[in-house]
């Protein structure tokens, strides 16, 4: 068996041969379809990556079987690239060195559930994990709106906040993310587990330092939840109404969502549901908090177009309010045109509706705002996942540019870097990538500086970072 991505002189047969019984796929274009996760949705991203594959997949289906797979692959020298639901949009799954993809769906298993939290291994579904909890009158804290196909594994390693995240944080908040188990990679591999604080050691790595198997999070009490959308005459009163919505003591929304009117016109369901040509606010909140949430909406100028539960919203063949959410607005827009991308940019914080519609005009027309709500630690934030109609590289950095210069972070959806987006190189994670990864088998192109400190001990890794 050669080399599908050209890159690696394993023999992948032998090395398929020596896994079993644990499940193997060798087809090309099986693996080749496995190489990819949502980094399609950058344009330049596209180019970059769209020709990067993989060699083989492994799919072990518990802790004993990932942990033999990691040893041939540390025997071989085999880059590993770990899969879960496929739902990163930077690349983060995509193999660029070629070699091992290990696809952990079939550690899927929910270990514990327990009164405030859930364990589960690395590649149970979201939504299994919330279906799972119902029983028990309980929910995660916060979820992608990707569920029904992201794991909780690859949630912990690539996400950061979700629906819940307005009403309990983000997930690096204390408390959210309790516990996690990961897996070495040497010759015999080991369990080390991370309580408390030392999750954030492996936490949003990419799968950098470490195998994650098996995750801790915080649970809450579910809600009979009622899905809102409201109207504005104007983008900065729909984005004023959903701070107003934010800070109200009188409801406590677990989603509040602002989009403008031109991207509604890709919910061709909710025409005839909602005014037309009016900015959305998108909201969940408790059957109890409804008098609130109408309340607070007439406050702030807008009009309450919708108010369902979910079996009245599939009765009406409405959209779930995630998916007019995070990227899932993105990807609605581009089912549609696959010239639009996006952006991730923070906001001012406070948040500030006078500086957002400063802001709007300077932008230009081929830029439409989508704000998200959400709390860090006890600060409201939004941060903006615009509509971006790409037209070249350079229109695209003079949006970034715009946004900077008004004072509006711009944490770059179109890198395949870890420390990209205006991040800078984490000496903690890397040190930890070299205690669990001695040899950098694991996503290692990822980084940009993992190779300047590859020859250094973890110790003086982390020294950098207290420099």
């Amino acid at each position: 068996m050669t080399s599908i991505s050209g890159k690696t002189d394993i023999d992948w047969a032998a090395f398929a041969a020596a896994l079993a019984p644990i499940e193997t796929i060798t087809e090309p274009v099986l693996v080749k379809k496995r190489s990819r996760d949502f980094f399609w949705y950058s344009p330049i991203l596209n180019e970059s990556l769209r020709t990067c594959f993989g060699d083989l997949v492994a799919r072990p289906k518990s802790a004993e079987e990932m942990a033999r797979t990691l040893a041939l692959a540390y025997a071989h020298d085999a880059p590993i690239v770990l899969r879960g639901g496929g739902t990163g949009n930077y690349g983060q799954a995509v193999p660029m060195d070629g070699g091992l993809i290990i696809e952990t769906t079939g550690l899927n298993r929910v270990h514990e559930i327990g009164d405030g939290y859930v364990r589960a291994e690395a590649g149970a579904l979201m939504a299994d994990i919330n279906a799972a909890l119902a029983e028990t009158g309980q929910e995660m804290a916060m979820f992608p709106s990707t569920q029904d196909i992201a794991t909780i594994g690859g949630f912990v390693a690539g996400g950061s906040a979700g629906i819940g995240s307005i009403a309990n944080g983000a997930l690096r908040d204390p408390g959210n993310l309790m516990a996690l188990t990961a897996l070495q990679v040497n010759a015999d591999p080991q369990l080390r587990v991370f309580d408390g604080a030392e999750t954030l050691h492996i936490h949003h790595a990419w799968g950098l330092n470490g195998v994650i198997t098996d995750v801790t999070l915080r649970t809450v009490p579910r809600r009979d939840w009622v899905g809102c959308m409201a109207t504005f005459d104007s983008y900065e009163a729909a984005y004023a109404a959903g701070l107003a919505l934010a800070q109200s003591g009188d409801v406590a929304a677990k989603l509040i969502t602002t989009v403008d009117a031109r991207i509604c016109t890709y919910f061709p369901k909710l025409a005839g549901h909602i005014r037309t040509d009016k900015h959305l606010l998108v909201s969940l909140v408790p059957h109890e908090d409804r008098a609130g949430f109408s309340a607070s909406i007439k406050d702030s100028g807008g009009h309450v177009d919708l108010m369902m539960n979910a079996a009245e919203r599939e009765a009406l063949n409405l959209p779930h309010e995630f998916d007019i959410s995070y990227n899932h607005t993105t990807l609605q827009v581009l089912k549609d045109d696959r010239s639009a991308t996006y952006q991730q940019v923070g906001c001012p914080i406070p948040p500030d509706p006078q500086a957002i519609a400063a802001l709007r005009p300077k932008l230009g027309d081929d830029v439409w705002m989508h704000h998200e709500f959400a709390r860090v630690g006890d600060e409201i934030v939004t941060f903006d996942l615009p509509i971006i109609w790409y037209s070249t590289p350079d229109r695209l950095a003079e949006i970034n540019a715009t946004y900077e210069a008004n004072g509006f972070p711009v944490y770059d959806a179109h890198t395949w870097n870890v420390e990209g987006g205006g991040l800078k190189a984490d000496y903690t994670h890397l040190a930890w990538k070299k205690r669990m990864d001695p040899k950098g088998l694991l996503n290692s192109a990822k980084s940009r500086f993992w190779a300047d400190v590859a020859h250094l001990s973890p110790d003086e890794i982390e020294a950098m970072g207290e420099a």
